[in-house]
């Protein structure tokens, strides 16, 4: 039996807790197959990232190229691509593929380092939103995408539609930044049918991979065969009980989800 294949192309955390390792343990709770090539390498635990490297672009290439030669791929999520360099040859490697793409436009790290480079700005906003059947940002980095500050509910309902304009068949914008206070927290998911709110009880937690698990999780859904929308329900479900029962498996604060306990609940 062949089961679904789901393809992340993302950086790789040394610490665990996010990046391709999230998505790959991600993945695997449900049920499918999870391939990886890596766009870029960190040097990071739970209390930051000390260093970023990025392979040669080619064997970015290589990479993605062995992946679809021999598997049945049936989603692929995008997260860390920390240069237009790798933005654009990843862009190049789906170009001809038929498989729906997850973007996660992973810029800014938990801890605060910045894991986009400037330039790469403008090919994230030309070559991979107009790729993405759907993009998962937080609100720094849909304020990264649009030049411009977000702080309502109203400002996130404008924000997806500002870019849907860019180009993103679909947007689930995350609201967990939102500084309002609040003890639910609202993402908003926006297609061409219009907006819908998605709650969920605030879990006041600092917490690391949410991003990942959470376009991860949506990407292995629709390998599935899941439509869109239901994907991303069930997903932001899913995220919500991993950071539930998170834990803390180095010295710093910051917890790491439990993928598989949350997939057994």
């Amino acid at each position: 039996m062949r089961v679904p294949s789901a393809l992340t192309i993302a950086g790789s955390d040394s610490g665990g807790g996010a990046g391709i390792q999230a998505d790959l343990k991600t993945f695997a709770a449900h049920g499918v197959h999870g391939l990886s090539a890596i766009a870029a390498l960190t040097a990071q635990h739970t209390r930051g990232v000390t260093a970023v490297e990025i392979p040669p672009p080619d064997f970015l290439q290589a990479q993605i190229d062995a992946c679809f030669d021999d598997f049945r791929i049936t989603a692929v999520k995008l997260g860390m691509l920390g240069t237009g360099t790798v933005i654009d040859t990843v862009a190049d490697a789906l170009a001809t593929r038929d498989v729906p793409v997850v973007v996660d436009p992973v810029m800014v790290a938990t801890s605060g380092a910045r894991l986009l480079a400037e330039e790469a700005l403008v090919a994230m906003r030309t070559r991979l939103l107009p790729r993405a059947d759907l993009l998962t940002p937080n609100l720094p980095e849909a304020e990264l995408l649009l030049g411009h500050p977000i702080g309502s509910l109203d400002g996130m309902r404008a924000a997806c539609n500002d870019l849907l304009a860019l180009g993103a068949h679909a947007i689930l914008l995350k609201g967990g930044h939102l500084a309002d206070g609040a003890d639910t927290v609202i993402d908003l998911l926006a297609d061409a049918r219009g907006i819908v709110e998605l709650p969920h009880p605030r879990l006041r937690i600092e917490a690391h991979g949410t991003g990942c698990t959470l376009a991860s999780s949506v990407a292995a859904r629709l390998a599935l065969g899941h439509p869109l929308r239901e994907a991303c329900e069930v997903a932001g479900d899913y995220v919500h009980r991993a950071l539930a029962g998170g834990y803390r498996p180095g010295r710093g604060d910051v917890r790491v989800l439990d993928h598989f306990g949350a997939a057994t609940a």
